[in-house]
């Protein structure tokens, strides 16, 4: 098992993961193409990263992280707001809410820090085995990587196995919010001791 940096040619297996994996959530439904051209932002983007658990030849997971997701959000809508939103045209406009709640999401988070796990994903067949938390681990080891000593990362409260992943990892429970109409979310921040 390897953890590294994703390159702009895992980018597909990121994207496809992400879609399979993550059923919480409103990019999931923006479908495999839209997902990869958000992580290629990632990618490129200063302060954010992506990490991949490659087993053999296979990635079998991945964390992705920002230090600052307000900028990224900003920097994705100025690089590829256009392409990605016509891409995902017929999704976007069956759920113009979601979208104003996803884009909005960033400022709801208060005191909380700017630093994120945007998500993390592990193929089934390698699921079980504590990937998903050593990929936490990495991606906490990246932030210091990037100056970043405190962040935080939200998964819907009725999710136990990314809860206990997140708290195996050092997160601890700091608030509870709505980041979509009807769904409660718990917010995690780990901070560097």
């Amino acid at each position: 098992m390897t953890i590294r940096a994703a390159t702009g040619e895992d980018l597909a297996r990121v994207a496809e993961l992400h879609a399979t994996q993550i059923s919480e959530g409103f990019l999931t439904s923006l479908g495999i193409p839209f997902l990869r051209r958000l992580y290629r932002r990632v990618v490129r983007s200063s302060g954010s990263f992506i990490l991949v658990e490659q087993i053999d030849e296979q990635i079998a997971g991945f964390v992705a992280g920002v230090a600052n997701v307000s900028a990224l959000y900003r920097s994705f809508l100025v690089h590829d707001g256009v392409p990605a939103a016509v891409m995902a045209a017929p999704r976007i406009a069956r759920a113009v809410p979601r979208v104003i709640e996803t884009l909005r999401y960033p400022n709801a988070t208060g005191d909380l820090p700017d630093a994120e796990i945007l998500a993390v994903a592990v193929d089934p067949e390698h699921t079980g085995h504590g990937i998903g938390t050593a990929l936490v681990r990495a991606a906490t080891e990246e932030f210091l990587h990037h100056n970043v000593t405190t962040a935080k990362v939200v998964t819907t409260a009725d999710n136990a196995s990314a809860l206990a992943m997140y708290h195996a990892a050092g997160y601890l429970r700091a608030a509870d919010l709505e980041v979509h109409s009807g769904r409660s979310s718990e917010v995690l921040v780990w901070t560097a001791s």
